[in-house]
């Protein structure tokens, strides 16, 4: 007489779920650190294109720059780093928009990447 079926099989959901659980961790983290990412980007471009609209009607930098900073809510201004061409009446200038984006996925490790939006508008006259 054999032993019942179940009984043999006793361990095998064990040994799935320590083989499928890492994989199932490392899936949701991924994709929590993805989001975070993607805000970022998006949050870094908003503040491009208002930093640079400012700075195209006013004609001045700084003013320009506040209104990145002010516009990149959840972020930290010291951290930006803000940079533009020449302001010249008819033509195009543009702002880019810096951020150093810091991740954390368990099993691959931390890391920082500098994360880049740039705005382009023509500059009023």
């Amino acid at each position: 007489m054999s032993e019942p079926r179940v009984r043999r099989e006793r361990g095998a959901a064990l040994v799935e779920a320590a083989i499928v659980l890492p994989l199932l961790a490392l899936l949701v983290f991924g994709l929590a650190e993805f989001a975070r990412a993607f805000n970022t980007q998006v949050t870094l471009t908003h503040a491009a294109r208002e930093g640079v609209r400012e700075y195209a009607v006013s004609r001045d930098f700084g003013q320009g720059k506040a209104a990145a900073q002010n516009s990149a809510s959840g972020l930290d201004p010291g951290q930006m780093t803000i940079t533009g061409t020449a302001c010249d009446p008819g033509l195009p200038t543009e702002m880019r928009v810096s951020y150093p984006f810091e991740y954390d996925i368990p099993f691959f490790g931390s890391a920082t990447r500098t994360m880049h939006a740039t705005g382009v508008m023509r500059c009023g006259g």
